[in-house]
């Protein structure tokens, strides 16, 4: 007889101590609600079969409790389950996450990543369907329940879901990703700096599952608010297509009443929008808002279309379609990811990157609940002291504001040091700022020569590390095929990206550390993060508990910076504030 519900949990921990398992060792684990979960040390693995989702989340919590293992797992077909339980995991391994910063890139699948670790062809992945020539023979070798072909690949009937059809298979796929695991560690060894790099590995797959949490959670919205919002830019609900099609046409007409008679205005054409202000006399290059907002005051058309624009944007991506897709119960919910696949950055859909201000009222805090909200200070330039060592920008750094000390040393005005900086880690400086730009590089020869010496790699073609191992892939554009003047502006492209890259990914790296550890805090005292915004951080907290929740983000941050910062003595900052609708944020 085997075990019971009631003792599977005791047996899977007692299993693990036998086996020496303890705090932070390696334990694969796949499951599959409805079919049960296995998992895997070494050579060994233990398979239990179950109907019951929540005995397999039991199992799980009831192992974190007691060893606090770090779990190896593929991918999200794992975590999401665990953090829809709620199950507060310490530790993992995500095998693709780690694929992510090992080869660069965000695109990948299981098959991908297994193919790469054992140098197979990408070009030779077998498909689903696929006649199996090395086992059209009754070939012994091709057993239909080993999950990896003679070939070497992994069985396409597998990776495509067959693995969680039994408990045994669940045990092989579970010994599949530990071995995966244990290949990674070996090419995060070759890294220049590899105890950095199996930190970061660390802490990106915590992150990634964060990310789970995150999906689930959701950010809190007042959808009366929403609605409110919405109608007030683009009038009520339409009832059907002509009514929506009469409402924008309504909308269009605050624009283009400011004209004369003409010929007809699309204003969604850029090119009739300059023809448009052309007849007003404003003459621009392009239709960028920055560029129009200069002309403000020159023709009431162009504070008409700056409004008109603001609303249209709420109509076609944040209106009440969205609302109906994507707010819910009270919380507007998108799918998160750790890596936005250029320089590794946490991002997610639905808006939730790029809510604009309009909609910022909407996000309002849960009764008897605030919103206690970080936002790191200047933390590229702060991150470019770290990482390149320059002693005279860390020097820096110890200002809450660390472009005032670079404009004294500079002896230009604070914004055309501001300028200059950005510009030296954007590549993109010019006009008086480009003489600021070579004062950079007297004063801070070790940043800017950081800096330079990525953006020559980029231009060359050659790919660029992050501090923390993640590999920033550069491109190639086969159409150029002699045409030396478009060359040579693809590689100055490649080198603004790699020099950018480098600093954005580090900051990257930096922030997932600080959000994991805030993610560990909270949970103390009741509270969780609902928002990773790059350099923003939002955690709703019970009211009775805000004061503690904003001094444990500033300790966390110190934390994260000892733990990460390539330098000590460089200083980071953040403005934390309690606030109950996230317009109330300053900044």
């Amino acid at each position: 007889m085997g075990p019971t519900a009631a003792n599977r949990p005791e047996l899977a921990v007692r299993w693990l101590a036998d086996r020496s398992i303890g705090r932070g060792d390696d334990t694969g684990v796949a499951l599959r609600p409805g079919i049960g979960i296995a998992l895997a040390v070494a050579n060994e693995t233990l398979a239990l079969g179950s109907d019951d989702p929540g005995e397999v989340l039991e199992l799980i919590r009831a192992i974190e409790v007691e060893i606090q293992p770090r779990w190896v797992w593929w991918d999200r077909s794992t975590a999401d389950p665990i953090a829809r339980g709620a199950i507060e995991i310490a530790r993992c391994w995500d095998v693709l996450t780690v694929h992510r910063l090992l080869h660069g890139g965000w695109r990948t699948s299981i098959p991908i990543v297994w193919a790469w670790l054992h140098g197979l062809s990408i070009d030779s992945l077998p498909a689903m369907g696929q006649l199996d020539l090395l086992g059209a023979h009754g070939d012994e070798g091709d057993d239909p329940e080993n999950p990896v072909r003679p070939d070497r690949h992994l069985r396409p009937e597998w990776s495509s879901g067959g693995w969680g059809d039994s408990p045994q298979r669940l045990g092989r796929w579970a010994t599949l990703a530990l071995e995966a695991s244990q290949l990674q560690r070996r090419l995060l060894d070759e890294r220049p700096d590899p105890g950095r790099a199996h930190s970061t590995a660390r802490s990106e797959s915590a992150a990634e599952f964060l990310c789970a949490e995150l999906t689930l959670e959701g950010l809190p919205v007042d959808e009366g608010e929403a609605v409110r919002i919405i109608a007030d830019a683009v009038g009520p609900r339409p009832t059907d297509e002509a009514d929506a099609e009469r409402l924008r046409a309504r909308r269009d007409a605050e624009v283009l009443g400011h004209l004369g008679p003409g010929p007809g205005v699309d204003l969604r054409n850029p090119a009739d929008v300059k023809a448009m202000l052309r007849r007003v006399a404003v003459d621009v290059p392009d239709t960028r808002a920055w560029r129009l907002e200069q002309h403000r005051n020159d023709h009431p058309i162009v504070e008409a279309l700056l409004t008109w624009r603001k609303a249209e944007r709420i109509a076609t991506t944040y209106g009440y379609r969205w609302l109906d897709e994507h707010v819910h119960g009270g919380r507007l919910r998108g799918e998160w990811t750790s890596s936005d696949g250029a320089a590794g950055r946490m991002t997610a859909s639905a808006g939730l990157h790029n809510l604009p201000a309009e909609m910022r009222p909407a996000v309002v805090a849960e009764t008897g609940h605030v919103f206690v909200r970080a936002d790191l200070g200047q933390i590229e330039p702060r991150v470019l002291a770290a990482v390149s060592g320059d002693e005279a920008l860390i020097a820096a750094t110890q200002d809450d504001d660390l472009y005032q000390p670079i404009a004294t040393r500079l002896r230009v005005e604070r914004d055309i040091a501001k300028v200059a900086v950005l510009g030296a880690m954007y590549g993109s400086t010019t006009g008086e700022s480009a003489n600021a730009l070579r004062g950079l590089e007297r004063n801070y020869p070790t940043a800017m020569g950081h800096l330079e010496q990525a953006a020559a790699a980029g231009r060359a073609g050659d790919d660029v590390f992050t501090v923390g191992g993640r590999r920033v892939r550069m491109w190639f554009d086969d159409s150029i095929d002699g045409d030396i003047d478009r060359a040579r502006r693809v590689a100055a492209a490649r080198g603004r990206f790699a020099r950018n890259a480098t600093i954005q990914g580090a900051a990257a790296e930096f922030f997932k550390v600080w959000a994991i550890i805030v993610r560990a805090r909270a949970a103390a005292l009741d509270a969780r993060i609902v928002l990773c915004l790059h350099d923003e951080l939002i955690v709703h907290s019970p009211r009775a508990n805000a004061e503690q929740a904003a001094e444990m983000l500033h300790e966390a941050l110190a934390e994260a910076a000892y733990r990460w910062s390539p330098s000590r003595d460089v200083r980071y900052i953040a403005d934390v504030s309690v606030i109950e609708r996230w317009s109330q944020a300053k900044g």
